[in-house]
């Protein structure tokens, strides 16, 4: 019996998606997140989450940060995201983050659910609107090489890198973490030297470079 979370900050998207999930694959367990913390919460207790619908910008997420987590913490959950921004740079981005497909939220019921048909049967799936765009638009070698370096931390490692990122100190970080402080010291000497930088500082700002403008607050503002 497959398993999908719905990751939105959003109650009526999420029942639109709900519904459009359940016409789309039999006997679906359905989890609902509204937050990234709640989404890793989620996945750390339900292992046999099989999809995840994921909103970039959720509270708690900054663009790729949250995909980046998800794919560095749990690799063999599929990730579809979903975004207001269709953005064919954007999407070639989320792709070459491990997300296995994009929805933008301008999307029919008809596509999500060939979406989760297509993923669920380990397919990468993308809009047939944005097939053309998307593919002629380059990968940047940076996040290319960005990714390959954030698979490479452990998942412990991750959440260190995330804590960084948010400007915590190591006391700080150890007792988040339960650990001892020489255990983040271990971390981040090893997050140092997979990611290729020098100091907190710079892994920080690695990290951070994945955060993305919500096209809604743009609006908005």
């Amino acid at each position: 019996m497959p398993s999908l979370l719905i990751a939105d900050d959003h109650p009526l998207f999420r029942a639109a998606l709900r519904g459009a999930a359940a016409d789309a694959v039999a006997d679906l367990t359905v989890h609902e997140a509204d937050s990234l913390p709640t989404v890793l919460t989620l996945l750390e207790a339900e292992p046999d989450i099989d999809l995840i619908l994921l909103d970039l910008h959720m509270p708690g997420n900054h663009g790729l940060a949250g995909l980046a987590a998800i794919r560095a913490q749990y690799p063999g959950v599929a990730v579809v995201v979903v975004s207001a921004n269709d953005d064919p740079r954007v999407i070639r981005r989320a792709l070459d983050h491990g997300a296995a497909g994009y929805l933008p939220k301008s999307s029919g019921l008809d596509e999500l659910r060939d979406a989760i048909r297509a993923v669920l049967a380990c397919e990468q799936w993308l809009p047939p609107a944005l097939r053309a765009s998307v593919s002629h638009t380059r990968s940047s070698p940076t996040d290319a090489e960005l990714a390959a370096r954030l698979a490479s931390l452990s998942p412990q490692q991750f959440r260190v890198l995330s804590f960084v990122a948010e400007g915590l100190l190591n006391k700080q970080i150890a007792d988040r973490l339960a650990v001892q402080e020489r255990t983040v010291k271990a971390h981040l000497s090893a997050i140092f030297e997979r990611l290729g930088v020098r100091n907190r500082t710079q892994a920080g700002v690695i990290l951070r470079s994945l955060e993305l403008v919500d096209p809604a607050r743009v609006v908005a503002d």
